[in-house]
């Protein structure tokens, strides 16, 4: 077994690497004048199986063209299996079409990763869970939820939890973070005026006097997030607590997030994001190395990687 990285997150990469006690293979990708990506591995990889760890994040565009480039470079290498690991699989929201003329950019790029040679997928928390149908390949969808619910019970000492689902979508995502901490469910019912924007209608349960856990897979503008914290605010809930497996924290994301009532935001790091969080007192990085480090081994002896869901 050998380990491959890409360049959207090479600090998970190494601390995966170090969890194996494994090195990272020697290669090289590097940018033509133009744009053009450029993939060499630099040591013998025949017969060996590969597991390459890539994050479709941004630049996403780059990162997937790198991970498709990379997939190659080891099929004309001969390696005798490809695993990527995806810690943030990119383009999963659009996993169906909501308005006419519309492309289903998932599955586009389930056929992409499937058709480069890979053989097997690993991912953290994707968007939509039938995206793993998009696939003719294996796929193991980790979940961070069993992490986070370790982090509450350490953490928040509050005995009036309630677990809230910033939207109808993240219900099945609360409720299972609910179910390990006995805690009740809150939905947020939430509505988009317009692409990108956000507008809190109602909130589903009663949080007055309650610490709220809201939970979900992606912050992106952190619009959705901000909004739903002021909504239980506004309705008596004591503190709010968010827990997100993926940062993308675009565009003044960090700014609303330091300037808003939430007390803090845990992140995972499928994402870099250490040039953006690291002086901002009320976001909190978990590391999901371990956790991808030992569905990698489990992969590699070819031993049972449901146990990791609980």
């Amino acid at each position: 077994m050998k380990l491959l990285t890409g360049n959207s997150n090479k600090n998970l990469s190494k601390k995966i690497a170090k969890y194996l006690k494994s090195k990272l293979v020697n290669s090289s990708i590097k940018k033509f004048a133009d744009g053009e990506i450029y993939i060499e591995i630099n040591e013998n990889i025949r017969g060996n199986t590969i597991f390459i760890i890539q994050s479709i994040s941004s630049p996403a565009n780059d990162n997937l063209m790198e991970l498709l480039l990379c997939i190659d470079a080891l099929k004309r290498s001969s390696a005798k299996n490809i695993t990527v690991v995806i810690p943030y699989f990119g383009y999963a929201r659009q996993d169906r079409k909501v308005v006419p003329r519309t492309s289903i950019s998932a599955k586009l790029v389930s056929n992409l990763i499937t058709k480069a040679g890979a053989d097997r997928i690993v991912t953290v928390d994707l968007h939509a869970g039938q995206i793993q149908g998009f696939f003719d390949i294996p796929v193991d969808n980790l979940f961070s939820t069993p992490i986070f619910a370790r982090h509450v019970k350490k953490n928040i000492k509050s005995k009036n939890i309630i677990c809230v689902a910033p939207d109808v979508g993240g219900t099945e995502r609360a409720r299972a973070l609910g179910k390990m901490l006995d805690a009740g469910l809150a939905i947020v019912d939430k509505r988009r005026p317009a692409p990108g924007k956000s507008q809190v209608m109602n909130v589903i349960g009663n949080v007055k006097d309650k610490t709220c856990i809201i939970a979900d897979d992606i912050i992106d503008s952190g619009g959705t997030i901000v909004n739903a914290s002021k909504a239980l605010k506004d309705r008596g809930a004591k503190e709010v607590f968010v827990y997100i497996t993926h940062g993308v924290l675009s565009g003044e994301a960090v700014k609303k997030i330091k300037n808003s009532s939430i007390k803090k935001l845990v992140i995972t790091d499928t994402i870099d994001n250490s040039g953006k969080t690291n002086k901002i007192n009320n976001i909190e990085v978990l590391s999901i190395a371990n956790l991808m480090g030992e569905a990698i081994k489990r992969i590699s002896n070819s031993t049972s990687v449901s146990d990791l869901f609980k």
